[in-house]
């Protein structure tokens, strides 16, 4: 019986070297969304319970100065929240461009082995087939799972802008009721 390390080797040998780039990009793509589950499931609730208990504090709520500052607060929390958007859209991108690049490079290879032989060598035409299939179908589903996450990402993103926003109130603290915003 095959152990899993081998089993793995086994597909990258016959995916052929763009699947490694596959699975680089797949690596990269995977500690982004790592990165942005630590931020929205932990960092996030500590920064706006700060950012919250800050506010509230201040003497001035309500003063130009005041929504000026709170301003730069929801800006800077939002960039925060939308960090490695970009990047994970760029990786999201790149996968099934790899994905495609493995399917030209097994191509020639079949080509290859169709000009060499002609059609008698199925067993090597298969090689090239299976090094034009699996990176294809590699990078498709790493794609895929990275574009569940980007939208999930940008949803986490604009609820937490928004539930801050809703945490910083613009009021005089001697008033219960006051402007919102």
């Amino acid at each position: 019986m095959s152990s899993p390390l081998s089993l793995m080797f086994s597909f990258f040998d016959q995916g052929g070297p763009v699947l490694y780039a596959v699975f680089i990009a797949a690596a990269l793509l995977w500690a982004v969304i790592i990165e942005r589950l630590w931020f929205f499931y932990r960092t996030r609730h500590q920064q706006t319970a700060e950012l919250a208990k800050q506010w509230h504090a201040r003497q001035d709520t309500v003063s130009a100065s005041a929504r000026q500052i709170r301003k730069a607060w929801l800006s800077r929390f939002k960039t925060q929240a939308e960090h490695s958007q970009i990047l994970l859209g760029s990786l999201i991108g790149i996968c099934p461009l790899l994905g495609l690049l493995g399917t030209v490079t097994g191509m020639i290879q079949v080509f290859d082995v169709l000009s060499a032989t002609g059609t008698g060598n199925a067993r090597e035409m298969a090689g090239g087939i299976a090094q034009a299939t699996l990176p294809t179908m590699a990078g498709l589903v790493v794609a895929l799972s990275g574009v569940y996450f980007r939208s999930r990402f940008q949803r986490l993103s604009q609820r937490a802008v928004q539930a801050l926003s809703e945490q910083l109130p613009l009021m005089d603290n001697q008033t219960k009721g006051g402007v919102h915003g």
